[in-house]
């Protein structure tokens, strides 16, 4: 039988899972290369389908270009905020990317010639996103444990980041990352401070057996 990891460890892994915070408010501090180089191999070991680790990591170390992502994000923070309709205002006020203060910004995209790789994609292709995700998730709950904050930026328009980074046909990017360090990690998610949006219960989320018939709650 397996071994159980020791009361301490296990503690450490649940903990930096209830920890883990999307960052916004970043100091400009550098961060340390060997510490960086242990979250990229963090994110390296993520599960992948059929192992066919998808996932492509950009490092924006040209302060122009990191410039140009920036405003690529604020020109779909607009776009975002009018396809809000009444919550245009609240969303706002909102500070939903630190790209310019964090120490580290990363573009994670997913490769090319996705197309070839059939196992465990025949009917679920999207599950190369999956895998990329697990490998931010990885890079998150390591950052955090380092004493690192992270925050995904998904708020971009595709082909404009694509042109951006000369990313080839096939490929697309789906986060931008800002890695730093941080004064202090929120309490709680910062959307959650904000009133934005609340956690849901688990037992809304957990089913058994079959999906539940609906109460009505959730209808528009």
């Amino acid at each position: 039988m397996a071994k159980r990891f020791s009361d301490s460890d296990l503690a450490a892994v649940y903990r930096v899972i209830h920890e883990r915070r999307d960052m916004r408010h970043f100091v400009p501090d550098p961060v340390d290369p060997a510490v960086l180089q242990r979250l990229l191999d963090a994110a390296h070991h993520a599960p992948s389908v059929g192992f066919m680790q998808p996932w492509r990591i950009a490092r924006i170390t040209d302060a122009a270009l990191r410039r140009a992502l920036h405003d690529a994000v604020e020109s779909e923070r607009l776009k975002t905020a009018d396809a809000l309709g009444k919550r245009h205002d609240e969303f706002m006020k909102l500070k939903v990317e630190g790209m310019l203060e964090c120490g580290e910004l990363l573009v994670v995209a997913l490769m090319d010639g996705r197309e070839k790789h059939v196992f465990g994609r025949r009917t679920l292709p999207e599950m190369d996103l999956a895998s990329v995700a697990c490998a931010i998730q990885n890079m998150w709950l390591a950052a955090r444990a380092e004493g690192l904050g992270m925050g995904w930026v998904s708020i971009f328009d595709v082909d404009a980041v694509s042109t951006l980074l000369h990313i080839p046909a096939g490929a697309r990017p789906v986060a931008i990352l800002c890695l730093g360090h941080v004064d202090e990690f929120y309490a709680q998610p910062m959307l959650e401070t904000e009133r934005w949006a609340s956690r849901m219960p688990l037992d809304q989320c957990v089913f058994e057996n079959r999906w539940p018939e609906s109460d009505g709650t959730d209808s528009a």
